[in-house]
Formats: structure tokens, sequence, C-alpha cells
């Protein structure tokens, strides 16, 4: 292949030069190139190399259609198609699949055993004696591009969510005529066009529209709708149609800048997205040199490249006529060899009708062809043409169905779909728009020119897979026969091209072997996305803390100035211990203090969901494993709620402040999971107008004072209520107020002692927790953190979700069967509780564990174990274990097979190949009585 400079180029500015390097061989070029076009220029034909057999592959097409050309852009860009990328001054690219190099790849002996790895082999050939063996090697052939590991990671990519009357897809002549047309409509119209210009076909084919040149209509066009306040979206590339006509654009940053995601809502939906012309068949299509006749008119046009210097165009259709003639034009020798027995026979240009191109030949490129009179021509680019397919892509993703059209030789879009037009060479009308006067020809005028089975020579269906007619014809020998199956057999159609050069040739194969029509064999499913689309795309600025935002308490202040010390706790941070010294010690000081006087808790992330209206309690019901509608107002009651397979997914105190009013105290770290429950539960089978949800946890703040002189230290604040067991019995909530805002206060305790929840606005908490700072010291109150409030609970037995179950637990692991015997109402999760996996006898069950061999505490994660036939089997493991300074003895809880019914038995368990032995215990340590509550 020896392309070359021409004289022109529109996209190019020949007064800036740049180079820049591909696989260490450096490569000029000019502000405006496309990696592509500058390697073409400057005479590289080896692009890369197939994914299989390792062939040397060139440029094929000139934009998203490009199967052959991907590449490594150093600086964070891997697997990348040249023909999308423009060419920086001191860019590092290289090829893919390829080592060390594309034109000297030592994996390249790989395509003499072409025969012993055709289609599917490594599903017959890799069983024996085990895949495992083999697996390593073929993943790390396997994949194309390699991740740069000193790139940190993509520049967050913005995401705009934007509405319009139009969008229209594609800056063709269709498309900017459908935009100026809506616009005078008086409509809000949004356009787009992956490249980084307006124009489409008029960008590199020659036409007179309203008395003026193509590419100047066109830039007229989209300056009059860019000022008249429509919004014209450049380099940005329309992948998917989803739901109720959502559209997702990607718009590729330039200059530096990042990319942006645009999520666009449409009231209908215009797709003027063209055609990609497809290969033609014959033996050793893939060698380079061989590339699409349009693509080349791009190149020569757009770039000032021409793709040889002796050039064979193959054809079956009129519209590679201009190809041929504007490379006649440039200088270069041209013969057209067209399919058709009646080809016109242009003056200035050799047409050899009738005939078809049989094989080309070349070592390492194309160096002639072979015809079907026997006749061979010498050629240094093979330039093919065998029709065009319409980009139909986002028409079959809005739910669209195809027709075949046989006067084309393509799917067109069939019937229509409500709020999408397809319009332009996508609806397969290859001429200018009615309306407009064309300055050239674009008569297809196309004849049939499949893929024949029983080729001796290989002939390429799919460039990038490695994909031939023999691994089709050999998908049917085994009755892969669908369409769908034929792709997952043999690949076609699953390279990062998504096939869009390669579907309908190989559907034709597949009807030529079978015996059927094209569109009896139909087509594969269109998903988007339509090309790739980087994942920081989609991601945007949502990662690190702005994936999950870290929530901060709103006296984190205060708690700092105590000298706190902050872990992350369920997404929240919160204060873990206070004061410096040893972790340790300081956790286990403040356990010890607040069993033997008062503490003070910070315990606002709890959630605090209101559920409101008059059927609040029969929604509730049906949320909770327990009865919650016979909850007197002015009380609260623990519970469980369960996902729809039975397992736990939350507990907390359900509260009830009057007759239709509830507040759902929630786990911390599952506030917004539970809040999103119940929204969609609600919104599934309960009338929205009687049942209201709000969620209050940010707005309102919790203090916790707990311990023996809690009520003590709460009466010195003076709350204007009553705190008296009488008054304020455990399990109840009362209103006060605390200098004239309104405060909850609820007798409920997550430490076994006496204990006052006290929730208020969050801006009014600071003025509480000084005074109750302030009123402490009188009693000697300790500041409590979650590691020693943790300890707290274990010596309770109280669980904490995620830690004391798993993905597996139900409610009577833990001894609450009583809801499901006599609850008589359904709720969620209640048919899996009747299973046989729920009635399973060696379930693992909530215990507690005694340490008993004088080892100090258990390791939490410890498996408990036993000893079948010389071997070790898992009957469960620790979930927390702490050591205990009111007990003065290491305390433990677990999950342990059958662990209800093992009180007192021994075990042993294994952590870290050591083995320790504990006693089976009740889970609940320290005052079983519970006597402590009222204290």
């Amino acid at each position: 292949m020896t392309a070359w400079r021409t004289e022109g180029g529109s996209a190019i500015d020949r007064s800036r030069r740049l180079r820049f390097s591909f696989d260490g061989r450096a490569v000029e070029g000019f502000i405006g190139d496309t990696v592509a076009s500058a390697l073409l220029a400057g005479g590289v034909s080896v692009l890369g190399r197939s994914f299989k057999y390792h062939r040397p592959r060139g440029l094929w097409g000139a934009g998203v259609e490009e199967p052959n050309a991907l590449v490594d852009i150093a600086g964070g860009m891997p697997n990348t198609r040249a023909t999308q990328v423009h060419a920086v001054d001191g860019m590092v690219v290289r090829s893919v699949n390829a080592d060390p190099s594309a034109q000297k790849d030592r994996h390249a002996f790989l395509d003499a055993f072409s025969r012993f790895i055709p289609a599917a082999f490594y599903y017959k050939t890799f069983m024996f004696p085990d895949w495992h063996l083999f697996e390593p090697r073929i993943r790390q052939m396997a994949g194309l591009g390699a991740l740069d590991a000193a790139v940190q990671g993509p520049a967050f990519a913005e995401q705009v969510n934007h509405h319009c009357d139009m969008l229209v897809v594609g800056a063709g002549p269709a498309g900017l005529l459908a935009a100026r047309k809506a616009l005078h409509a008086g409509k809000r119209v949004v356009l787009c066009d992956d490249s980084r210009e307006v124009g489409g076909s008029l960008l590199f084919r020659t036409a007179t529209i309203e008395d003026k040149a193509g590419l100047e209509w066109a830039a007229d066009v989209a300056r009059e709708l860019a000022e008249a306040g429509a919004l014209v979206l450049t380099g940005t590339t329309a992948f998917g149609i989803y739901d109720h006509h959502l559209v997702g654009l990607h718009q590729k940053g330039e200059d530096g800048a990042t990319d942006r995601l645009w999520r666009v809502r449409a009231g209908s939906i215009v797709l003027a997205t063209g055609a990609i012309e497809r290969p033609l068949p014959f033996g050793n299509n893939d060698l380079p040199g061989i590339m699409s006749a349009e693509a080349a008119l791009v190149y020569l046009r757009r770039f000032g490249v021409a793709a040889g210097r002796k050039i064979v165009v193959a054809t079956n259709n009129g519209l590679a006529y201009e190809t041929a003639e504007a490379l006649v034009a440039a200088g270069a020798e041209v013969t057209v060899v067209d399919y058709r027995a009646d080809a016109p026979s242009p003056a200035g240009l050799r047409v050899l009708a009738g005939r078809t191109v049989l094989s080309a030949s070349g070592r390492g490129a194309v160096r002639a062809v072979r015809l079907s009179d026997g006749s061979m021509l010498e050629a240094d680019a093979v330039l093919a043409s065998g029709g065009f397919t319409p980009t139909v892509h986002l028409y079959c993703q809005a739910q669209g169905k195809l027709d075949w059209r046989d006067d084309i030789l393509a799917f067109v879009p069939g019937r229509p779909v409500e709020g999408v037009a397809v319009v332009g060479a996508a609806a397969g009308d290859f001429g200018l728009p009615a309306g407009l006067t064309e300055g050239a020809d674009r008569t297809l005028g196309i004849v049939a020119a499949w893929p024949k089975p029983g080729a001796k020579e290989r002939v390429w269906i799919d460039l990038q897979n490695d994909v031939t007619a023999k691994d089709v014809e050999l998908a049917v020998r085994e009755n892969f026969v669908s369409v769908e199956h034929l792709k997952r057999y043999t690949t076609l159609g699953m390279a990062t091209d998504q096939g869009k050069t390669s579907n309908v040739n190989g559907l034709a194969l597949m009807a030529e072997i079978t015996g059927r029509r094209i569109p009896e064999v139909g087509t594969t499913t269109y998903r988007p996305p339509f090309a790739p689309v980087p994942l920081a795309s989609f991601a945007g600025a949502r990662s690190g803390t702005r994936m999950n935002p870290l929530r901060r308490l709103p006296l984190e202040r205060q708690h700092r100035a105590e000298g706190a010390v902050f872990r992350d706790y369920g997404g929240w941070l919160r204060p873990a211990y206070y004061g410096g010294g040893a972790a340790e010690v300081r956790i286990q000081a403040e356990a010890k203090t607040a069993r033997q006087g008062v503490a003070l808790f910070d315990g606002s992330p709890l959630g605090k969901i209101e559920v409101i209206g008059p059927d609040a309690a029969t929604f509730l019901d049906f949320i909770y494993y327990n009865t919650v509608s016979t909850l007197p107002p002015g009380r609260c009651r623990y519970g469980f709620i369960l996902t729809e397979g039975g397992n736990i997914y939350d507990d907390g105190v359900l509260v009830r402040l009057d007759e239709n009013r509830f507040v759902v105290s929630c786990s911390s770290s599952h506030v917004a999971g539970v809040h999103a429950l119940l929204e969609e539960w609600r919104q599934d089978r309960f009338d929205r107008r009687r049942v209201f949800i709000h969620n209050a946890t940010a707005e309102m703040a919790t203090l916790t004072v707990t311990g023996p002189r809690a009520r003590a230290l709460m009466d010195t604040i003076g709350f204007d209520v009553p705190l008296d067991d009488a008054a304020l019995p455990h399990m109840a909530v009362a209103a006060g107020v605390f200098e004239g805002v309104a405060v909850r206060i609820a007798r409920v305790s997550f430490t076994g002692d006496r204990s006052y929840e006290v929730s208020m606005p969050a801006d009014h908490a600071a003025t509480l927790w000084t005074r109750l700072r302030r009123e402490g010291e009188a009693f000697g109150a300790t500041l409590l953190g979650l590691e020693a409030l943790m300890i707290l609970r274990a010596e309770k037995g109280y669980i904490v979700i995620g830690k004391d179950t798993d993905g597996t637990s139900r409610p009577m692991d833990f001894g609450l069967t009583a809801p499901l015997e006599r609850k008589k109402v359904e709720f969620i999760g209640r048919r899996s509780l009747i299973t046989e996996d729920a009635a399973r006898l060696d379930r693992r069950q909530f215990v507690g564990l005694e340490a008993i061999d004088g080892k100090g505490v258990l390791p939490s994660g410890a498996h408990g174990i036993e000893r079948e036939a010389g071997s070790l089997r898992s009957t469960g493991y620790v979930t927390s274990s702490y050591f205990s300074p009111a007990l003065q003895t290491p305390i433990a809880l677990g999950l342990i097979e059958r662990g209800l019914s093992r009180m007192g038995e021994i075990i042993e368990l294994q952590h870290l190949r050591e083995i320790r032995r504990a006693r089976i215990i009740s889970p609940c340590a320290f005052d079983a009585e519970g006597n402590r509550l009222h204290a």
C-alpha cells in the first residue's frame, strides 16, 4: 500500500505540523488529522493484528465502523479506534494485540495453525485434562488493549439532563433539513453528530444545495440553528435509546476538556444516522490495503490522502464511482471492477463490467487481485464497496422492527415507532432529501454479491474477530442455525465494532447455506451502546465520596473538641472513642464508666422515617415481621424488616406517636435502603393518598443518655415532662420541650441500662449537648463512642445487622417464631419462611460463646468446626467478640448450626490454624433479668 498526500484536505491545517509515535516509529501529520489518516499518509499499512490468528490488518473504514485499527494511546486511552482520535503532537500510540509491534508480531505464527483452531475450538479442545491448566495463558492472550498502570484514572465526566421537543441524531443533509424544519415550526431542537463538523456525507461527497456547495450549505444551516437557539452538539455520539424516549449522548471532550454524558428526554426523535459500507467477500479480503471505497473518499477529501497509486475499485453498486473519479483526478491509476454487467463507463475511467474479484494476493499487504475471468490486476490498494447497511441500531433499540428491501439489499426500518422518525440513508434513501438539488449521481443500482459456501480460500466475514465463511459453514453443520446461536458460536458481530460491517454478509451466507431468504434468517438483537462509551462517563462525578458521600454528624465540631477519634460506620463519620492514649484502653474505660454511672452518646444517624396516614398501621403490618397495628400510641416496639426471601434486612424500634403517625427507627447504615423499601411497597400495593412517608433523619438529631444515673442527669435539664417509670416506662415515648424547642424523648436502650433518646431539630442539638455536658460533670458523665457501645450491646446479646446476621439469617434463627405462628396478615417474606430451607434443622442460629480454654478473646470470624472423616467442616462462625469490662471476661456471639438446641455444649473453633474451645451459652451475658433497664 503506497498511500500518499495530495493537495487539499478540508479537515487539516497544512500550516501546522505535528509528530507522534506509533509502535516506536515517528509519524508526521497536520493539525486536524486523525491518528488513522496520519498513519495512512505516513505509509503505515499494518495498524493492528486480528484477534485470534494475529493476521496483519490495515485500515478498512474512516469512522465508528472501523474493525481493525484499534490502538492504545498513552495517558489512559486504551483500545481506541484510530479513526476516531485526532492526532496530537507528542502523542504515543501503540497497536493492540501485537507483540512487540503490529509490523512484527511474534504471535503471527498462529495463523499457520488456523485449520486447527476454527470457530468454537475452545469449547472442545481444552476440556481434557482440565480447563484450568490452559485458562491462565488463554486469558493472558485474550482481550485487546492494555491498561496503563501509571494512570490514576480518567477525569470526571460531566453529566447533563436535558429536555427538548425534538432530538435529531445525525447532522448530514437529512438531519440538518429535519432540524431546520422543526426550528421553523417553533420547536426546541437538539442536533448531535459524532463528527467534529456538521455535514455528514457532504463533508466528502460533492453536492449543490440551494445554489451552494454542500459543505457551505451545511455550515450555514448549522449556524442558523445555533443562532436561533438550537443546541448543536458535535463530537457527540447517540449511543442508546431507552424507555420513554430517553436518549444517551456521549460528547467527547476536546483540547483537554472532560467528556460529557447527556441524558436527553425528547418529545420526538429523528434518526438521520446514515449507512455503513459493507465489504465484498472474496479470498484474502482482509489484507492490508483493502479498504472501504467510501472511507478512501473520506481520506482523500477530508485529509488529503490517496489510498494508493495503482488502485482497484471493486463494487456492486453505483456509489463507488465518485471515489474512483476523485482518485483519478488526484493522479492515481484506477480500474473499476463492477459486478454489474450493465455498468456505465464514465469518460476517463477504466471499467471492467460484469466481472468479480475472486481473491487478493500479497504478503503483508495487497499486491494484486484475481478476477472471475482469470485475469490478474496489480494493485497497491483495493477499494471495496459491497453495498450499504442503514444504521438502524437506535431505531431497533426503540423497539422498531426491520423490513428487508431487495432493491437495496438491506434491512430498513419497518413499522413506525411512536415518536421516532428515520430519514435519509438510515431509511434506505441514499440520495439527497426531496427538495435539495444534488450535483453528483447517488443512484445505488446494486446487484447481489454475497459470500458463497465452499470457497477454497479464506473469505473473511468479521475482520476483527477472525470469522470466516468456513466458520459460518461449520456452525450450520453443527446445527447452530439460529442467528443468535451463530453469533455466539462463531463470535460473528461480537467484536468491539459489534458487527457493523460484518453482520449482513454473515446473515446472507447463513441464508444461502440453509436455503432461506435473508429476512427469514433475521438479525441479532441491537443493544446499547452503539459505540463504546468510557465507564468514566457513566460514572460522572460519582466516585469515592461523590458516589457514596460520607455523612457527617450535626455535632461533629463538638465531638472533635472533645478529642473524638472518628471512623466510618455505615457511611457515617462517627466517634469511635474519645481521648488520647491506647485505643483499647480508652474503649474499655468508656464501657466501664457507662455501666457504673452515666454516658452520653450521639445517635443522630439512627433512622427517623415518619409513616403517616389512615393506612399507616396496615402498611407497617405488611412491612414488619411483627404485628405493629396493635401498638398503642406513645409506645415503642422492636421488630424485624425482612426481604422477600425471608431474610433479615433490618431491625430497630418502631414508635407510634398517635393513631396515624409512626416513626421507623432503623439502623443508621440502612436508612436510605429502608426508605426506598417503604416507598417501593407503598407505590406497589397501597393507596398513596392514605400513606405518606417522610425521611426526617437528616433534619433531626438524637442524643442518648444511658446508665444507672441517666434519669438523675435528665431531671437536671428540665424537659417539662415527667420521666418517672409510671409516666415514661421502658419502650414508651413522650413529647417534651427544651428551651422552647419541641423534643421527643423515648425510653429505649441499646446498652441494657436505663436510657433516654432525645430527638430534636438538628440545629438545636448543640445547645442540648452543651447543657448535658455541663450538668453531667456532677455525675461523672463520660462520652461514649461506637466501639464501647458495641461492647455494651454485645454483653446484652443485642444484634447488629450485617455483623451478627448474614444474607441467609431468618427470624427463627434468633428464636423469634411467634409472629410467623400468630400473625394473620400478609407481610414481606412470609412465604419464604415456610419453605423447606427455612425449616432445615441444621440452620445456623444466634448464640453466645464462652471461651473456656484460657486463651483470651475469641477471634471474630473464627469458624466452628466438626471433624468428619479426617477433614474439617465449618458449622458457623463468631460474629462479635470482646472483652467485657463489666464481667471481666471475654464474651462472644456467633451463628452456629443448631445452636439454640445445643446450650452448654462445648465446640471447637479454628482461626488461622489455631484451635480454640468454647461453650455455647445464651447470647445475653449481662443482667439477663433486665433489671438495669429500670434501675
